[in-house]
């Protein structure tokens, strides 16, 4: 079965302020120290010696360690393990510097995200403005899993980030808390910023196949004039679309009698392609509501690819039959932005 393209989503924009806030919204507990900063919710956030926060890397510490060992040895040993540890200990002390200067002046700023389907990788764009190149960068949110991150180098100038998270649930989402972090260029000392985007990602229901109700099948008349539809057809009724030469193996149920009468020449009805019904879909009243609407975000889906004629109907709204990219995105827009 031909599968549709991706779902049509604006190029990644600077959006304008103010922001609508988000649908739906999962509580995060904050690891330390960072439930003790302070959420910047702004459009951008340019990073600086307010916003940026500094602690020794695992490797730091080790390094700490290593200078008192030294420093130690070399008072008891009168060697000159003191003098190395001062060394060590002066390169240390600068370290948070050159750390800093790695992240200082960096901008970011959201993005216009593209629509996607919940439990499944999305990306959430972010314009990165920089004046010099900064090293060895690790860009997360925190609420997606470890795995999912965006690391690299940015060049000076503008560039789009299309960092990954995967939202659980459907409705306009904001990925939650950014971390943006690099302990470049001597790995002693780990320098991050927080930051929480505000614009929100229109995210559909998870395409999961189950049943759905469709209103034009389970209506009785309907069914009735179709099935008489075929059979006036089988049976050669008056409602055709032209005539030509009948052949034997069309049998005399598309016989044209009444040219036959007047002529003597035998013709064959011919009749016109049945156009197929479109399909009206609306959730299953026996299944919970979200269920409901996943499986109908698996049926657009596939009607979508199959090139079909569909409506919806959800609750108050319907939204007539048709077919393409444009019908695609209003029903999963209706099927994300639904109430509860």
């Amino acid at each position: 079965m031909p599968r549709p393209g991706p779902i049509p989503g604006p190029i990644p924009e600077l959006l304008p302020q103010p922001f609508p806030e988000p649908l739906l919204e999962e509580p995060l507990r904050e690891p330390f120290p960072d439930r003790l900063i302070r959420r910047q919710r702004r459009a951008s956030h340019r990073l600086g010696l307010r916003t940026l926060y500094i602690l020794p890397s695992g490797f730091g510490w080790l390094w700490l360690l290593s200078c008192g060992v030294l420093f130690i040895l070399g008072v008891q040993g009168s060697s000159h393990g003191a003098l190395l540890a001062y060394l060590l200990l002066g390169l240390f002390l600068l370290a948070p510097y050159l750390t800093q200067f790695n992240l200082q002046g960096l901008e970011l700023r959201c993005g216009n995200p593209a629509p996607g389907f919940a439990g499944e990788l999305l990306t959430y764009p972010v314009l990165a403005t920089s004046r010099e190149q900064r090293q060895a960068l690790h860009i997360r949110f925190r609420r997606s899993e470890p795995d999912l991150s965006w690391s690299g180098n940015l060049e000076p100038g503008q560039r789009w980030l299309a960092i990954p998270w995967r939202p659980s649930q459907r409705g306009l989402q904001t990925p939650g808390r950014l971390r943006l972090q690099s302990s470049a260029p001597l790995g002693l000392l780990l320098c991050w910023t927080l930051w929480d985007p505000p614009a929100p990602q229109l995210v559909y229901p998870a395409r999961r196949p189950g049943p759905v109700l469709e209103l034009d099948r389970s209506q009785t008349r309907g069914q009735d004039q179709a099935h008489g539809g075929a059979d006036d057809q089988a049976k050669g009724s008056e409602h055709w679309r032209e005539l030509s030469p009948h052949r034997p193996e069309e049998g005399l149920a598309r016989l044209a009698w009444k040219q036959l009468a007047r002529s003597g020449e035998r013709y064959g009805k011919r009749f016109a392609d049945p156009q197929p019904r479109p399909h009206l879909l609306a959730p299953d009243p026996a299944l919970p509501w979200e269920q409901a609407l996943e499986h109908l975000s698996a049926r657009i889906w596939q009607l979508a690819a199959s090139d079909e004629s569909y409506g919806l109907v959800l609750g108050d709204q319907t939204i007539a039959a048709g077919a393409g990219a444009a019908q695609l995105e209003r029903c999963l827009t209706a099927l994300a932005l639904a109430p509860p």
